[in-house]
């Protein structure tokens, strides 16, 4: 995702478009001005310090704290974390799945449409994904907040396969939309369609991390 979608809209702020770019996981945010192998050893250690003590505790106030991470501390300060991490390293793994959660909860209703769409092409990701059916606005908020809630609570990998069909759901269902804007505003189908592209990437990523996180090679 390049930096959530366009105009995320908070109370008071801008409203937000009709149809916002969908944005890509893997994102265009680079820390400058760090040695790059100080950087990488920082990113795995905080990554795994994570999700070690967060799987380790049973209080729902830190898991609450663990998932509020990018509202507390701010998008730019976990980028700089762990946004040049390469996307089979468990930061550059949770990078997506923080990211994914973030745009989420910016623009819930526009992702639910998007998953409407979508979810009736694939449905077996939607299953994967978990879902409610049909999918409103709290509902998808839930299902990330419940994916990033498997990092720290349940089995890794399985939260990474969730995330990652939720991601297909979603291109999918950006294609779909693509299709229908493109007689009224090809730039914007242009930009929908690229959007799915990214997805697709970011799902296969998450489900090579999954992979690598079962067979004890995701560092």
């Amino acid at each position: 995702m390049t930096n959530g979608s366009e105009g995320g809209g908070t109370r008071g702020g801008p409203p937000r478009p009709r149809r916002p770019v969908l944005v890509d996981p893997a994102g265009d945010w680079h820390a400058g001005g760090v040695d790059p192998a100080l950087r990488a050893q920082v990113a795995h250690a905080t990554a795994a310090a994570l999700v070690s003590g967060g799987r380790a505790s049973s209080d729902p106030a830190v898991l609450a704290r663990l998932l509020a991470l990018v509202e507390t501390e701010g998008l730019d300060v976990v980028a700089a974390l762990w946004a040049d991490s390469p996307a089979d390293t468990l930061p550059g793994a949770l990078w997506r799945l923080y990211v994914l959660r973030e745009w989420v909860r910016r623009d819930p209703a526009v992702i639910a449409d998007r998953y409407r769409q979508g979810v009736e092409a694939v449905p077996v990701e939607g299953v994967v994904a978990g879902v409610a059916s049909p999918p409103g606005p709290v509902d998808v908020r839930e299902a990330v907040d419940a994916v990033l809630s498997g990092v720290y609570t349940g089995d890794l990998a399985t939260a990474l396969d969730r995330a990652a069909a939720f991601c297909r759901v979603l291109a999918t269902g950006a294609a779909l939309d693509a299709d229908h804007l493109d007689l009224v505003d090809p730039r914007g189908a242009d930009r929908q369609t690229r959007g799915a592209s990214s997805l697709l990437r970011t799902a296969d990523e998450l489900t090579h991390a999954g992979t690598l996180w079962r067979s004890g090679r995701l560092e």
